[in-house]
C-alpha cells in the first residue's frame, strides 16, 4: 500500500469513530451498543454459568457480568480483557454507521455491509473463547492457542479497524473515477 492511500484509509478510519460524536441519537445508539457487545461477549465466555445464573432470577444478570469480566481478566489478563472492551467499543462504532448507512440508501443498496460480518464474528468468537468454541466441538483449541486468545482479538480487531476504514463516515460517499483514484 502506497503512503496516500494509507493516509486516505487513516483519515477515513478517524472519521468513522468521530462519526457518533455528530448527534446524542448516534451517540447514544453507539454505547448501547458497545455495552450490549460487552455484556454478550462477557456472558457467553462461559454460558453454563450464565444460562444458570439468568435462569434462578434475572436479577442476578449484573453478578453474572461482574464475575465473568473478573474470570476474563484472569484468563486473559489485563491485556485480553482491554481487546474484549475495544472490541465493544468499535462494535458500538460500526453499529451506529451500519444503522446509519442502512437508513440513507436503505439494505438493498448497501453492499459493503456484509463485509463487518467477518469482523464480528472473528473477534466475538475469540473474545468468547470456549463458549463458542465448545458449543461448535472445538472446546480445547483455544487453549491450544498461544497467549490465550489474544492473537484471535487482535485478528479480529484488525477486521473491524479495516471495515471502519474503508467505509469512513457513511454520511459521505466517496467516487471511485476511471482512473483509479480516489477524489
Amino acid at each position: 500500500m502506497n503512503s496516500p492511500s494509507l493516509e486516505r484509509h487513516a483519515e477515513r478510519f478517524l472519521a468513522a469513530l468521530g462519526f457518533p460524536l455528530t448527534t446524542w441519537t448516534r451517540l447514544v445508539l453507539c454505547v448501547g451498543g458497545a455495552m450490549i457487545s460487552y455484556v454478550l461477549l462477557v456472558l457467553s465466555s462461559f454460558p453454563e454459568y450464565s444460562v444458570q445464573m439468568v435462569s434462578a432470577n434475572i436479577g442476578y444478570l449484573d453478578d453474572a457480568i461482574v464475575e465473568l469480566t473478573a474470570n476474563s481478566y484472569a484468563t486473559a489478563g489485563p491485556v485480553g480483557l482491554g481487546l474484549i472492551v475495544s472490541y465493544a467499543m468499535l462494535t458500538g462504532i460500526a453499529i451506529t454507521n451500519v444503522a446509519n448507512r442502512v437508513k440513507r440508501v436503505g439494505v438493498a443498496e448497501s453492499g459493503g455491509l456484509s463485509s463487518a460480518v467477518p469482523g464480528f464474528l472473528a473477534a466475538g468468537c475469540a473474545s468468547c473463547g470456549a463458549g463458542i468454541l465448545g458449543f461448535l466441538g472445538f472446546a480445547g483449541a483455544l487453549a491450544l492457542l498461544p497467549f490465550h486468545g489474544n492473537l484471535l482479538r487482535v485478528g479480529g480487531l484488525l477486521l473491524l479497524v479495516g471495515y471502519l476504514a474503508r467505509v469512513g463516515d457513511p454520511r459521505y460517499c466517496t467516487v471511485v473515477p476511471d482512473s483509479g483514484v480516489e477524489q
